[in-house]
């Protein structure tokens, strides 16, 4: 199939800029607009809006579970982990850290986050049902004879001098 010259070829504003270093290279330039024009803008954003949305998760779930000591503490393993994570890529991005130390400031607070959530704290949590299971058994034992619950009248006890 032949092209006439007249035919409109695509110049390299009408496509975009083309890459010109090498894929592992954009990993040690400045993370900006200029360098990285399609993740800046959604990474700084989306961090800033996951930042603020686990905190006033943070804040919703340690009123509900108040009394339930483990959930507490995944909540803040989670809650610090997300806290420096998504603050330190809007900082990096404000400051121009380059990429790597953004990717790995993004892949190891996400990877805190599921092994908090995932790996660390599920034993603690079987365990704690079990013990409130135990404790809603004895509770419902005690209650289902009212009796056990009374002191009768037996011996009374002498007041003795000393």
């Amino acid at each position: 199939m032949a092209y006439s010259s007249l035919a409109a070829k695509p110049t390299p504003d009408s496509q975009g800029e083309t890459l010109t270093l090498l894929p592992w290279d954009y990993f040690f330039i400045g993370f900006n607009d200029d360098n990285f024009p399609d993740l800046f803008d959604p990474m700084w954003m989306g961090s800033l809006v996951l930042l603020l949305g686990l905190i006033v998760l943070y804040v919703m779930r340690t009123r509900a579970l108040h009394r339930h000591k483990h959930y507490l503490d995944m909540w803040e393993w989670i809650f610090w982990s997300g806290l420096i994570t998504y603050f330190l890529v809007v900082v990096g991005s404000i400051f121009q850290f380059d990429f790597i130390v953004i990717l790995i400031t993004l892949f190891t607070g996400l990877g805190v986050m599921a092994w908090a959530r995932f790996r660390k704290f599920p034993p603690l949590f079987e365990a704690y049902e079990h013990q409130l299971a135990r404790q809603r058994y004895l509770a419902r034992a005690r209650s289902a004879r009212p009796e056990a619950t009374i002191r009768s009248k037996g011996v009374r006890r002498r007041n003795k001098k000393r």
